[in-house]
């Protein structure tokens, strides 16, 4: 019962997050889900399948909830419910930080800052980080075969979208200012040898 709770505990404040927050940029005329938008070819492929994937998750994740089986030992679970809390503050943090140049998907047409402040020191894609460490945290506290298959490829999908979407957006918006960013901060933890000083 535990982990069931903490687990709906976990997603409820994920999703609660990433609801909210579209609720209120949605109140200031923002468009926040900008996912296969405005976008042709590969982008919108990848972009596509990756919401798919993400919403494939969540399904899975309910199911095997409710089941409350998993194939793993009990250590392994304590370690999944620590992973998990970490994921929603993770993506908490990085929504905050993000304020409303937060998307989920890139806009080419919205004005948005780069960010490298908070979170974004140590991290260039936190919001990410977080998805990949709750999906990780519920896997492991409810392992079984068809989430661990859903999760890894929504994993999968994610990070296409960083190396093949998010990143190439960001060269072309932000140039020599998000490359300089990048030699600094690791896609998903960590600065970069000689660049440990945090500002």
């Amino acid at each position: 019962m535990a982990f069931q709770l903490t687990a709906v505990l976990i997603l409820l404040a994920f999703y609660g997050c990433y609801f909210g927050k579209m609720i209120l940029q949605k109140k200031k005329g923002i468009q926040t889900d900008q996912i296969g938008k405005g976008k042709t070819g590969f982008v919108k492929r990848i972009e596509v399948v990756m919401k798919i994937a993400t919403f494939l998750v969540p399904a899975a994740e309910a199911v095997s909830i409710v089941w409350n089986v998993s194939y793993l030992p009990l250590w392994a679970r304590i370690a999944g419910m620590l992973t998990g809390v970490c994921g929603a503050a993770a993506f908490w943090c990085a929504v905050f930080t993000m304020r409303d140049s937060w998307r989920a998907g890139v806009s080419e047409t919205d004005e948005t800052e780069l960010v490298t402040r908070g979170i974004y020191q140590v991290s260039r894609n936190p919001a990410f980080l977080g998805f990949d460490l709750v999906y990780i945290g519920i896997l492991l506290m409810f392992f079984n075969w068809v989430l661990f298959a859903v999760s890894v490829f929504a994993m999968l999908m994610l990070h296409l979208q960083i190396v093949n979407v998010e990143e190439d957006f960001l060269v072309r918006t932000f140039g020599q200012a998000y490359l300089d960013y990048r030699k600094k901060v690791c896609r998903y933890f960590g600065r970069k040898p000689g660049h440990t000083s945090i500002k």
